[in-house]
Formats: C-alpha cells, sequence, structure tokens
C-alpha cells in the first residue's frame, strides 16, 4: 500500500466543517444534541461552493427523520439486538465515510477513531496477522500478496486470490481498513477466509493461525548456471542499503546476469524505488511522474545517477500479480529506459497515490491525491504493467516446486 509514498502525512483538516457549517446555514432547527456536535467540529471558516453547491436540506431531514422515527430491534427484556442506536458523533462519522465512499475509489476512506488506530499500527514494522497485502481489484478485495513466511504463504494463499468473507462475513461491501481489522486478531487464534482463484471453479476454505509478523526485505544467491538473484520483498526504509549491499554481492560474484525478483512485492517507499532504480539510470533520467489530475503541477522524480553499470550488465525484472506499486514504478522505470527486461505476469496495478489527513486528533482521511506516470507518461492504475514474456506460475507448478518464470529469465539472459 503506497500513502503518500508510504510516507504518513498528518495536516490539520476539519473535512465535517464543511457540512455542518452548510447546514446551519440553511436553517437546521436548533436542536440542542446536534448543536453540540456541531459547535464540537465548527472551527473552521465556511467553505466557498461553486455555482452547483449542493443543498444539504435533504441530509438535516433525514438526520431529523431518524431521531424521530428510528426504532432499534428490542428483545424481550427491552435490549436493542439488531441495530444499536447511534450517538450524534457516531452519525457524524458515518456521514463522512459516506461521503467519502461517493467518490467511487476503493483507496480513499474516512476513518473513524478505532479504524484509524489500527491503519496506524498496520504501517509500522511489525504486527498481529496472518501476512498479506490485501487491495481492491475491480470491486473485490483481493490478495496482493502473501508475505514470504508467514501464516498465509504456508496455507497456500496465492497473490490475485479473492477474499469472499472472512469468518462467514461477506466482504462484498467491507473496506480495506475493515477486512484487516477482522483479520487481524490475538496471536494463535484462527480466522477463516472463503476465497477464490482464476483457475478454481469454487470457492474455498482456508483456515489461517495469527502470527507476529516480521517483514522480510530482500535474499540474495548465485545459481549454478552464474545469474545472480536478489529477491526483493518490499520496499521499506532499509531496502536501499540492503539493495546496495546486494548489488556489491553481484559484482563480487563475478557474473553479468542477475534477476531482480519483484514477485509478490507489494510496494513500500516512493524514496526507496527512486534510489534502488538509480544504479541503473544515468542522472536526470524519469524515474515517475506524480500527476495531480489539474490539481497542481506534476512532480517528476529523477535518477540521481549512481548508474555503476555499463551495457554489458544483462538484467531481467521478475512481475507478477503481487508486484504492486512501488515495484510498479522500480520496473516501469528500468523497462521504458531499455536497461531490463520484464518477465512474468501482468502487475497488480496500484498507481495511486494516498494521503493520510489527520481530521480530528482521533480520524483520519486517507484520499487518493495522484497518479505515478512511468517515464514515458504510461499510468499503471489498474491495469498494471505488461511482461514482456509473459509466463504462467501455477498453484501446480507450486507443489511441483517448479518455477517456469524464474527459469524464463535464466533462459533469456543466459541467450542474450
Amino acid at each position: 500500500m503506497s500513502v503518500r509514498g508510504a510516507q504518513v502525512i498528518f495536516t490539520g483538516l476539519l473535512l465535517a466543517a464543511g457540512v455542518f457549517s452548510s447546514g446551519v446555514y440553511i436553517g437546521y432547527e436548533n436542536r440542542p444534541e446536534v448543536q453540540k456536535v456541531i459547535s464540537a467540529v465548527n472551527k473552521e471558516p465556511a467553505p466557498q461552493f461553486s455555482e452547483d453547491a449542493a443543498d444539504f436540506a435533504p441530509f438535516w431531514k433525514t438526520w431529523n427523520l431518524i431521531d424521530e422515527k428510528f426504532a432499534p430491534t428490542r428483545d424481550a427484556s427491552g435490549t436493542s439486538t439488531e441495530y444499536v442506536k447511534k450517538t450524534s458523533q457516531e452519525r457524524v462519522w458515518g456521514a463522512t465515510e459516506g461521503l467519502v465512499r461517493s467518490l467511487g475509489d476503493p483507496y480513499s476512506i474516512f476513518l473513524p477513531p478505532q479504524d484509524a488506530e489500527i491503519f496506524e499500527e498496520n504501517i509500522n514494522g511489525n504486527f498481529g496477522g496472518v501476512g498479506i497485502e490485501i487491495g481492491m481489484r475491480d470491486n473485490t478485495l483481493t490478495v496482493i500478496a502473501p508475505l514470504k513466511n508467514t501464516p498465509a504463504s504456508r496455507a497456500g494463499i496465492l497473490s490475485g486470490d479473492k477474499i469472499l468473507a472472512i469468518d462467514g462475513i461477506p466482504t462484498a461491501e467491507m473496506s480495506v481498513e475493515e477486512a484487516v481489522q477482522i483479520i487481524r486478531g490475538e496471536v494463535g487464534t484462527d480466522v477463516v477466509l472463503t476465497l477464490s482463484r482464476d483457475d478454481s471453479k469454487e470457492s474455498f476454505e482456508v483456515v489461517v493461525t495469527r502470527a507476529v509478523i516480521n517483514i522480510p526485505t530482500i535474499d540474495t544467491k548465485l545459481r549454478t548456471d552464474d545469474v545472480f538473484v536478489i529477491e526483493l520483498y518490499n520496499f521499506s526504509a532499509s531496502s536501499p542499503n540492503l539493495f546496495r549491499e546486494a548489488l556489491r554481492e553481484f559484482v563480487r560474484a563475478g557474473t553479468d546476469k542477475l534477476i531482480i525478483d519483484l514477485r509478490g512485492n507489494p510496494g513500500g517507499y516512493l524514496e526507496a524505488a527512486v534510489d534502488m532504480a538509480s544504479w541503473f539510470l544515468p542522472a536526470g533520467k524519469i524515474i515517475v511522474t506524480e500527476d495531480f489530475g489539474g490539481n497542481q503541477d506534476p512532480i517528476v522524480y529523477r535518477s540521481k545517477g549512481y548508474d555503476v553499470f555499463n551495457e554489458n550488465l544483462k538484467l531481467v525484472i521478475l512481475v507478477d500479480q503481487g508486484s504492486a506499486s512501488a515495484s510498479e514504478i522500480f520496473a516501469g522505470a528500468l523497462s521504458e529506459h531499455g536497461t531490463a527486461t520484464l518477465v512474468g505476469a501482468k502487475t497488480f496495478g496500484k498507481g495511486s497515490v494516498q494521503e493520510l489527513i489527520k481530521v480530528t486528533p482521533e480520524t483520519s482521511l486517507k484520499i487518493t491525491v495522484a497518479h505515478w506516470l512511468t517515464p514515458e507518461g504510461h499510468s499503471f492504475s489498474k491495469n498494471g504493467l505488461e511482461p514482456d514474456i509473459a509466463i504462467p506460475f501455477t498453484a501446480e507448478d507450486k507443489e511441483k516446486g517448479m518455477d517456469p518464470q524464474i527459469e524464463k529469465a535464466a533462459e533469456v539472459l543466459k541467450a542474450e
């Protein structure tokens, strides 16, 4: 997940203030409990609306009707069973969630207090869970990648698996953050994921035992055929230094054949991707452009010009549907500059930039503010990057201990 290049940016923005300021101005009655909420959030100037300003009267009328008409279901003892009457503040959070959801962007979401706390825990290094990175594809909750040596990978979960239910709860209307909240839990307990897979006609259940997840970063090895492999699992803050050491190992190995394996790499820091791509590109070459859709001038990120390899380098980058975000930035830059050949399967297509903004001290707004463009100006949002050489890697291959993608990559390098 890329949150402003995986950097959390907090700024002071009171989103709800605009809603309630407008409501006051259209004559909503001065009910004490509503005025208490209004006074709590109305701390910024009223927004300047355009000519197509929205009519907030239906919102306030609905609020009023809920107060007057809504009857929670109760059992014989008088306790609410199916619904719990929400406080005015909880309804504000719900309305704000709906406002952001109306954008139709699965990566933009309002985070009420509990969800905001969970999200901030998730962007720190270690966490309790099952070890999968999840996102939205075609409005369906999808596994971007199972992390190496985690309960999810050991349970056989694969990149591209669609999550239909979590502990029997359907995910059709569930956000990524809501799914994470359910999947996370006490270490040692089980969670049941109902999955569907492209090569399977029927859905199936996988029971995964939660554990403390330590996110791996990098592995290296020299194959017997003189091909050096760098497996990179994420673009963390430590990745650039570890990658530099891996490149030193490659040079000491005395070979000119290099595979960088980004399969199942869900991304991370933008700065890490730029720094690492700079080892292969001259100074000033475009790595990626951050396009704000006309809201501000685009930002172009260029190579730092480490560029230590000559034209004798033979480089293949392995990608698949678990390669996302910073992985796509790195692979797209080296591919379009003619430095690397992409082998594998189409990438995930996470080409948007989210900024995390504090709305109140306890709540946050994660909102898409820009989209990444490759050096040639192509967006990989939704559609991902197509490999130069497409090679499938099936569950059957994995069961047999075969890896046709890396073997094809080695074949390409040895043929050059």
